[in-house]
């Protein structure tokens, strides 16, 4: 049975492309450090967002691993405009994953983003760190178990890290490993 990890990146600054971690977050990012190392990761891909990059940056540097980043990881956009109710958006997006906002990205078409980064990183055949961002990381979770949904983005945290199991057929289940 092979393995990936699914990473969510540590507490942030705010939302932009480049917003950094805090120190709380760098903190973080240290402990997940911590908490992946005995994993033996041989390769790490994250999305090229800084709150991202930093947050794995501490493992990298420890196990002397190369910092890959991949679009595909980026932050599903919701919506091209501010929503007042964007929770409300969200939570129906999980309930359809066709619907979409005008500027904004559906669930299903995240959804198939992040599970073709998944799928590149298991034909790697190394045992891989996937870091990227909550919601994305949802929708993954949803593509191996549909009851994954918004009370469980809801309930992720800044950072949260997830062992997925993979046998011949693909992604059969996963545990949370962040505490």
């Amino acid at each position: 049975m092979q393995e990936i990890i699914l990473v969510r990146h540590a507490a942030a600054t705010g939302q932009d492309p480049a917003a950094a971690l805090t120190g709380e977050g760098q903190r973080q990012a240290h402990m997940l450090a911590d908490l992946l190392s005995p994993y033996r990761v041989q390769r790490v891909i994250s999305s090229p967002f800084a709150r991202a990059t930093e947050s794995i940056r501490p493992l990298c540097d420890r196990a002397t691993l190369r910092l890959e980043t991949d679009g595909r990881l980026v932050e599903r956009v919701l919506s091209g405009r501010p929503l007042v109710d964007w929770r409300g958006h969200l939570r129906r997006s999980f309930e359809d994953l066709d619907y979409r906002l005008d500027g904004g990205e559906s669930a299903r078409a995240a959804q198939a983003r992040g599970t073709s980064v998944v799928r590149s990183a298991l034909a790697s055949g190394a045992l891989c760190v996937l870091v990227t961002h909550g919601n994305l990381l949802a929708l993954i979770l949803n593509s191996i178990d549909a009851t994954v949904g918004f009370d469980v983005w809801s309930s992720l945290s800044n950072p949260d890290a997830f062992v997925v199991d993979v046998d011949n057929d693909g992604p059969t289940r996963f545990r949370r490993i962040w505490v």
